[in-house]
């Protein structure tokens, strides 16, 4: 199920929340813990990555859960992402990302890797990155261009299987009326925890939302885009920046994961 059909407007903002409300490590999807060993199959990563997908498959370094954190979005349902790699040692983040239900079902579990993160360099790429003047994050369709990850340090053999002939990837908005030009970002707040007691971590507001496109023979590959305005870290709120985040995210099978 793409996120196009469990994102569902409700009445007002999440509240936010500060570091001691964080949630517990505990009573969580699947039933992750920190410190949780995951095993997956990666029959659907290595489909997708043959069929020109931007994953990286997950290394025998990637499984152990570092933190887990909350996206308090203005949707029906919860979101969870339980980190692999973190992100905060400059290497790229990698979790798995857990979508629960307004029934308290799991619906849809993505790994995903980091692409690229981007800071905002003037107040008009901000507005764009957050769709606050109606154009940017939203808009109907987004492009990757192979000059721009080639910027991003990819190389290429892996831009040859990507792009193949063409300079772009397309792809289309996985939200809001399909129709429409532009659909306003999710809006909300991540609290992550880093260890169970909820004492180290943080907070960051964001703006949100997924892309997607069909890979041939393999599924959906889903980019999803967030922009993250940090707001504190282990509690000090003196710690502040944004940035944007390019995530890619194919969906796993819940039967094909196993958290212990």
């Amino acid at each position: 199920m793409g996120w196009k059909d469990a994102f569902e407007y409700v009445k007002g903002a999440a509240g936010k929340r500060g570091m001691t409300e964080a949630p517990a490590d505990q009573q969580l999807p699947l039933g992750a813990r920190i410190g949780s060993v995951v095993t997956m199959q990666q029959g659907s990563l290595l489909r997708a990555s043959t069929a020109g997908s931007l994953i990286q498959p997950p290394t025998g370094a990637d499984t152990r859960i570092l933190a887990i954190s909350r996206l308090k979005l203005n949707l029906s349902g919860s979101v969870y992402r339980y980190y692999l790699d973190t992100g905060d040692d400059q290497a790229d983040e990698k979790f798995l990302q857990v979508y629960v239900n307004a029934q308290g079902e799991v619906a849809e579990v993505m790994y995903c890797t980091q692409l690229a993160r981007v800071i905002p360099e003037t107040v008009e790429d901000q507005q764009a990155y957050t769709g606050e003047l109606g154009y940017g994050l939203g808009d109907r369709s987004y492009t990757l261009w192979r000059a721009q990850l080639g910027d991003y340090g990819l190389d290429e053999a892996d831009l040859d299987l990507v792009f193949g002939q063409e300079e772009g990837v397309d792809y289309r908005r996985d939200a809001g009326n399909a129709d429409a030009e532009f659909v306003q970002p999710y809006t909300g707040s991540e609290t992550r925890i880093d260890d169970a007691a909820g004492v180290q971590g943080m907070k960051q507001d964001l703006y949100f939302m997924p892309y997607v496109r069909e890979l041939p023979g393999a599924g959906p590959e889903f980019l999803l885009i967030t922009t993250e305005i940090l707001r504190s870290v282990n509690g000090d709120a003196n710690k502040r920046g944004i940035h944007v985040d390019f995530v890619i995210g194919i969906p796993v099978e819940q039967e094909r994961i196993v958290i212990q």
